[in-house]
């Protein structure tokens, strides 16, 4: 990816964990590295693609006076 991440970065809510720059899939039993260079590139991908819509609603909600400042976050109203 190009942009810097965390050491270990789960992607989404899927079994798919970013560490140390190589991705895995984890489950209860344990961790699978992944191999497959097509596979890891559509995972790379779609990291990316949610890190820029992360961004888009944190620009969103911090537009003072906008009514997205007021949309709930993905946990629902509180």
């Amino acid at each position: 990816m190009s942009a810097p991440t965390p050491p270990s970065a789960r992607l989404g809510q899927s079994p798919a964990v970013l560490r140390d720059g190589r991705w895995w899939l984890v489950g209860e039993a344990g961790a699978v590295p992944l191999s497959d260079p097509a596979f890891t590139t559509v995972l790379d991908g779609f990291a990316e693609a949610l890190s820029a819509a992360d961004r888009a609603v944190a620009d969103l909600r911090a537009q003072p006076g906008e009514p997205y400042a007021s949309v709930p976050s993905a946990g629902g109203w509180r």
